[in-house]
């Protein structure tokens, strides 16, 4: 381990720009313009674990129900010597994912997002630390242990590392169902959470599902003149507007009924944990949101609100005119993409039933509504009590110096849950970025220090749980 740790100093330089130049490649999974970038994205990784000394490397090809898939990468390792009593070593699991978000709005960003930037000690760029940072990690800390090791890892390793994650991942969903023993292992590790505060090492034990939605409402056969049937001719805008008006109230209570039905409460220690956290609400307002008030359901703190309870987002409403200048037309259809976080005890498909008939039901005169899910995934709270666990914060001890904290994330990585129910194994999400580094955003970046310190603690956590 101390070997592999100084290997991973003596390549920092190297290291990072290996990471900038897997950020180079635009691989926005949502986008069919970029399907061949996705792919040069998967097959650099690809490269990547083959020459560090992996084996079995391979794409794997993913379908969806309604199109190709992006490609998974697969490797592994599974040599590890037997302890010193004759029983076999664990096998870890190890996943990332390689596509990004979309850059949009791209006149926000201080520098191209595709053209990795370095300034004031982080790494500026689309994908930055969601996930091409951290799961580079993960890649590097196996190339520092191979190369410490003469070739050899002290525990057996499996890779596995999707294309999809930022468009719901059924491609990796529909493997992991069909084909689990391909996966077989005894702990999942999974680097695309964050740090709850900087020099602050965290565990996340909780996220939140998710169901993506697209209300669809139609109006008039064709797009008409407002001058000449603007007072007779329903508008869709107008509709849509006003459905999205009832889905919530300005206390940002949900209004669908029966939606919080299934709402599991987090428990007494949970909450006494997170009000233990050093957190500053307003300075989370100010420099994190930077909006002139925090909104959202009364009488909670942020944590509850942010990890522990449903949501209900609006992300767009394409349609109509939307160019410079001025078009007077009613637009014959326009569409508004919805989405729900959901906590345990919440299901999709039941969640998706109450919220499909509620905004059914208060469709307004003159339109029809179609309602649609795009792409889902369940809430999850993974259990702390167990050796994985422990070998985890012993490592980020030993490189943070501090003692972990346990806190759950209010974002949905879909495939954690997937892990749980079909390939019955714990996962450990030791995440590194930061509550400012801009997922999903503009100006998205990843601290450089977090990012070795995430490679140290990635070795010492393998070599721990091979103890």
């Amino acid at each position: 381990m101390t070997a592999a740790v100084a290997f991973g100093q003596g390549n920092k330089t190297r290291f990072v720009e290996e990471l900038k130049a897997l950020l180079r490649i635009p691989s926005v999974s949502t986008a069919p313009e970029h399907v061949e970038d996705v792919r040069r994205a998967a097959e650099f990784v690809a490269a990547e674990l083959e020459r560090i000394g992996m084996e079995n490397v391979r794409l794997i090809e993913t379908t969806t129900v309604k199109r190709k898939g992006h490609p998974l990468v697969y490797a592994d390792w599974l040599h590890a010597a037997p302890g010193a009593d004759g029983k076999a070593k664990p096998t870890v699991l190890c996943y990332g994912h390689y596509d990004v978000q979309p850059a949009e709005p791209l006149d926000e960003w201080k520098t191209p997002p595709f053209d990795p930037t370095e300034r004031d000690g982080n790494i500026y760029a689309r994908g930055a630390v969601d996930d091409k940072g951290q799961m580079w990690m993960h890649v590097k800390a196996l190339e520092s242990l191979m190369a410490a090791g003469g070739g050899k890892l002290p525990v057996n390793v499996r890779v596995i590392i999707e294309g999809e994650e930022e468009v719901g991942g059924e491609g990796i969903a529909a493997f992991v169902r069909e084909h689990g023993d391909h996966l077989k292992a005894d702990v999942a590790l999974v680097s695309d959470t964050e740090m709850f505060a900087p020099e602050l090492p965290t565990l996340c034990v909780g996220l939140r599902g998710m169901i993506y939605t697209e209300i669809e409402a139609r109006g008039s056969k064709v797009d008409l003149h407002s001058g000449m049937y603007g007072g007779a001719a329903p508008n869709p805008f107008v509709a849509l507007a006003q459905v999205i008006a009832k889905l919530k109230d300005e206390n940002g209570k949900i209004l669908i009924p029966g939606f919080y039905d299934k709402v599991q409460k987090p428990t007494a220690d949970e909450l006494k944990a997170w009000k233990a956290l050093p957190f500053d609400e307003e300075h989370y307002r100010e420099t994190e949101v930077g909006s002139s008030v925090l909104t959202g359901e009364p009488g909670l703190s942020v944590q509850e609100r942010t990890w522990a309870r449903p949501t209900l987002d609006v992300h767009g409403m394409p349609g109509g005119f939307v160019g410079v200048g001025a078009k007077t037309v009613i637009p014959a259809k326009a569409l508004a993409k919805v989405s729900m976080r959901l906590v345990p005890d919440m299901t999709p498909a039941e969640s998706f039933a109450k919220y499909k008939a509620y905004v059914e039901s208060i469709a307004p005169k003159g339109v029809q509504l179609e309602v649609r899910l795009i792409h889902a995934g369940d809430p999850i709270v993974v259990s702390t009590d167990n050796v994985y666990v422990k070998a985890a914060t012993e490592a980020m001890r030993e490189v943070f110096g501090k003692e972990t904290v346990f806190v759950r994330g209010g974002g949905s990585i879909p495939i954690v849950g997937d892990f749980v129910r079909e390939l019955k194994i714990p996962t450990v999400m030791m995440g590194f970025g930061l509550p400012d580094d801009n997922l999903h955003a503009p100006n998205e970046k990843f601290h450089l220090a977090n990012f070795h310190r995430g490679i140290e603690s990635i070795v010492r956590f393998l070599s721990g749980v091979a103890a």
